[in-house]
């Protein structure tokens, strides 16, 4: 198999940061579209209805990407450290302990919801009306969650061994095929939210196994390594896989920051709108993984630029990280421009204009995409935290964006200024975020100023 040649201690930054955007962008915006024509097909096939009953379980989802991204941050840059220091072995071990943590978790979380469907539809806020649609998405999507855990892993330890445009075309594939299953399962065959549940399944089992194929049999250097099973090696693999999990643990943070946010937002739609609010919500999340992944590839493209250079050329580092956040930028501008001028086509991919739902989201896209901007600097301000192991400044901004300002903007904002102030407690909290990352930068710049000046004297 022909592989792509990156040199990441000595290649120019922006052609080396452009060759791994590029098709990394490509490829997380077809899982994108993937979940976009998902809701489309839905919202044309089902109605709104359906769209609410799959919002509701979106920050599950969201739960169980974050746990993924989790291990494969943590996994890929602790390998990308040891690779710079010619250490293959050890890298290896690492890609193999985070792939067994992986499968554990996804064979625990199955069987529990698997057995419990009913129970997690109502946790997760379905009224009594939609609870039927939700355990049905719940029951068709659940066996893929396997694939899912290996498949956002095995993408990054692809694009770490030299392969941007495979772990590219794994996303593109998985994204045709979710397309074409989408069609069938919704409209010949008539099945609803569940048929979307089983195309999603299908189409992630698909991404993993070409995942698991290159590591398998293709792999250049991140192949798989035979681990001992004696009590210290046992031990070692813990204490590795709890290191990998630190350092990723802001990914998780971000995910569950989406999750919460889709969450609050389910709960007080549903409080003040009733399902056609939660249904309109449904549609701006539907396109809020576009932003996300935008944010997303600029953080990943980065990473291993950021992580190989930190320790032998950190002015390397620098300068990949400014070119980042000038992409984060602008690409946010662009997108926020996008929504708010073309709000009304937007929601008719989804669904009828003259109903309800689409009447309340044409008029809160616009109000929503006052934050895409900030989201997207936020989200490649956290990855550089991660790329440099300053685990505790990411795992604060994350905390920040999902905790500490957006619960509070939710249950704040409407309370005080009606219902359409809903649309701007996601805009508000990235505001406030980026906000507090500015200024704690300008201070550690302000602080080690203080530290040169003082040596000098």
């Amino acid at each position: 198999m022909n592989r792509d040649s990156i040199d990441f201690a000595k290649q120019s930054i922006p052609a080396l940061f452009a060759r791994m955007f590029i098709p990394t962008l490509f490829g997380m915006l077809s899982m994108s579209a993937m979940i976009a024509i998902d809701g489309i097909f839905v919202g044309q096939g089902v109605g709104s209805a359906g769209i609410a009953a799959i919002n509701l379980c979106v920050p599950l989802l969201m739960v169980f990407s974050g746990l993924g991204l989790m291990i494969g941050v943590g996994c890929s840059v602790t390998a990308s450290i040891h690779l710079s220091k010619d250490n293959e072995k050890a890298a290896r071990i690492n890609v193999t302990q985070a792939l067994w943590l992986s499968a554990a978790l996804s064979l625990l979380a199955t069987a529990i919801i698997m057995l419990l469907p009913g129970q997690t539809a109502m946790l997760l806020g379905s009224s009594e009306s939609l609870k039927p649609m939700v355990t049905d998405y719940l029951l068709g999507w659940t066996p893929g969650l396997l694939f899912q855990f290996v498949a956002t892993i095995g993408l990054f330890v692809i694009r770490l061994d030299g392969s941007p445009r495979l772990a590219m075309w794994c996303n593109v594939i998985g994204s045709i095929s979710n397309i074409i299953l989408d069609w069938l399962f919704i409209y010949p065959l008539g099945m609803g939210v569940l048929g979307a549940a089983i195309a999603s399944t299908i189409s992630t089992a698909i991404d993993g196994l070409i995942a698991m194929s290159y590591m398998l049999f293709w792999s250049k250097k991140l192949r798989f390594y035979r681990l001992k099973m004696t009590f210290k090696s046992l031990w070692l693999s813990l204490r590795n896989i709890g290191y990998q999990c630190k350092i990723g643990s802001s990914a998780l943070l971000g995910e569950l920051t989406m999750a919460i946010i889709m969450y609050a937002g389910n709960m007080v739609f549903m409080q003040y709108l009733g399902d056609d609010g939660v249904g309109a919500f449904g549609i701006a999340c539907y396109y809020l993984p576009f932003v996300f992944m935008v944010g997303g590839a600029i953080a990943q493209s980065a990473q291993p630029i950021i992580s190989y250079n930190i320790s032998e050329s950190p002015h390397r580092s620098r300068a990949t990280q400014k070119l980042a956040l000038l992409t984060a930028f602008s690409s946010g501008l662009a997108v926020t421009a996008a929504f708010m001028l073309f709000p009304k086509p937007l929601v008719a991919l989804f669904l009828d204009t003259s109903t309800l739902s689409a009447q309340i989201a044409i008029k809160g896209l616009p109000l929503f995409a006052l934050g895409f901007t900030f989201f997207v600097l936020n989200l490649t301000s956290i990855g550089y935290y991660q790329s440099v192991e300053k685990v505790r400044s990411a795992t604060f901004y994350a905390i920040l964006r999902g905790l500490i300002f957006s619960v509070p903007a939710f249950l704040l904002l409407p309370l005080f200024f009606g219902e359409d102030a809903i649309w701007l407690a996601m805009p508000l909290s990235e505001t406030l975020t980026f906000a507090v990352i500015v200024l704690f930068y300008l201070l550690s710049r302000k602080g080690a100023a203080k530290v040169r000046l003082h040596r000098q004297c």
